[in-house]
C-alpha cells in the first residue's frame, strides 16, 4: 500500500467520522516512567474505530453495489460501523453474528435499522452464513484492502497529534486495524516500535505467525469479546501485513484487561470495553522503556452493562 492510499481514505471518510483526541496520561507516565499517550478511538460516532474501515470500504462501493444492499459478519463494533455508515447512506445492511456477541451490541445493531441475524457459536460461523446470503454486497470486517486503509488513518491523524512517538501499542484480533496502522506509522518511520496484544487462549493471529500459516481456535469467555474471530483459513491481506508490520506479539489474560478497565475508568474516569483496555493492562504489567513516547490505541467503549457484574 502506498501512503497516498491512506491521505485519499482520510479525505474520504472526513464528513463521517470524528478525528480523535490523542491525550497524555499523567497517571499512567507516571506508573510506568514512560510518556505515555492514549489515542481515543471511543470518540467516534459508534464509540469504536471500525467506523473508519466501514465508511471507507462502503463509500468506495459502485452504486450497483449500493443497490445490492451490504452485508457484514463481526463481533459487534464492525457491524454497528457498517449499520451507521448504511442508515448515512440510505442502503439497506444485514449483519450477521454470533450467540456471544454482547446483548448490548445487538440492541445497538437493532437501533440503526439493520436486520440482525444471530447463528452459530463463532465469528467464523456468521462469516460463513453471511456469504450464503443472496444478493448481497459483503463488507468484510478486516481481510480488505478498503478496509485496512480506512483503519490506517488513524496512523495519519496519530502522527500529526504525537510526531515525538517511539512505540505503538495495538490490540489485535484479525489484523485490520494492526496492518492499516501499522503500515501507515511504518512507512512515515520505520523506526516506529508496534506491539500487537492479544487474548490468552484466544490469540488467532498470533498462534498463526508463530505457526507460519492461518489456524483455527475455539472462541472462549473473556472480557476482551471484540478480540474473538478467526483470521479466515483463506487470508488475503491482515496475516501478511500484520507479520511485515508487528514488532511484537504479546498476550494478556483476564486479570490484566480488568486492571486495564478499571484502570481507565478510577484514573480517567472513561468506561471502556475490554479489547479497548487490553493495551493498559499489558503496559501496567511489563517492564518497558523508561522515558519512550508510547500511544496505547483505546479501540471502542460498546461494553455491555452486564459485564461489569464481573469486574
Amino acid at each position: 500500500m502506498h501512503l497516498q492510499q491512506f491521505y485519499r481514505a482520510k479525505q474520504r471518510i472526513a464528513t463521517i467520522i470524528e478525528k480523535t483526541r490523542c491525550v497524555y496520561s499523567e497517571s499512567l507516565s507516571r506508573e510506568t516512567g514512560a510518556n505515555i499517550y492514549l489515542k481515543l478511538e471511543t470518540e467516534q460516532p459508534t464509540g469504536a474505530f471500525k467506523l473508519r474501515g466501514a465508511a471507507n470500504k462502503i463509500r468506495g462501493l459502485t452504486e450497483h453495489e449500493k443497490s445490492k444492499g451490504v452485508a457484514t459478519f463481526s463481533t459487534g463494533n464492525h457491524g454497528i460501523a457498517v449499520a451507521y455508515v448504511a442508515r448515512q447512506e440510505n442502503i439497506p445492511a444485514t449483519i450477521c453474528i454470533s450467540e456471544r456477541v454482547p446483548t448490548a451490541k445487538k440492541k445497538r445493531l437493532e437501533e440503526l435499522g439493520a436486520e440482525v441475524i444471530v447463528t452459530g457459536k463463532s465469528q467464523d460461523e456468521a462469516e460463513e452464513y453471511c456469504y450464503s446470503l443472496p444478493e448481497v454486497t459483503v463488507v468484510p470486517p478486516f481481510d480488505d484492502e478498503s478496509v485496512i486503509t480506512g483503519q490506517g488513518t488513524i496512523g495519519i491523524e496519530l502522527m500529526e497529534q504525537c510526531p515525538q512517538v517511539d512505540h505503538v501499542v495495538v490490540p489485535l484480533s484479525g489484523g485490520g486495524l494492526m496492518s492499516g496502522v501499522g503500515t501507515s506509522l511504518k512507512k512515515m518511520n520505520n523506526a516506529i516500535r508496534i506491539t500487537g496484544v492479544s487474548i490468552d487462549g484466544a490469540a488467532v493471529m498470533h498462534e498463526s505467525i508463530k505457526q507460519g500459516s492461518p489456524v483455527i481456535l475455539p472462541e472462549k469467555e473473556t472480557l476482551a469479546d471484540s478480540l474473538l474471530g478467526g483470521i479466515g483459513g483463506k487470508n488475503t491481506f491482515t496475516y501478511e501485513m500484520t507479520k511485515h508490520v508487528m514488532d511484537e506479539s504479546v498476550l494478556v489474560g483476564e486479570k490484566q484487561i480488568s486492571h486495564g478497565i478499571k484502570t481507565l475508568l478510577d484514573k480517567h474516569k472513561m468506561l471502556v470495553e475490554g479489547a479497548a483496555a487490553s493495551g493498559v493492562g499489558w503496559i501496567l504489567d511489563h517492564r518497558i522503556a523508561k522515558k519512550e513516547n508510547i500511544v496505547i490505541l483505546i479501540t471502542g467503549n460498546n461494553i455491555d452493562v452486564e459485564m461489569l457484574d464481573q469486574l
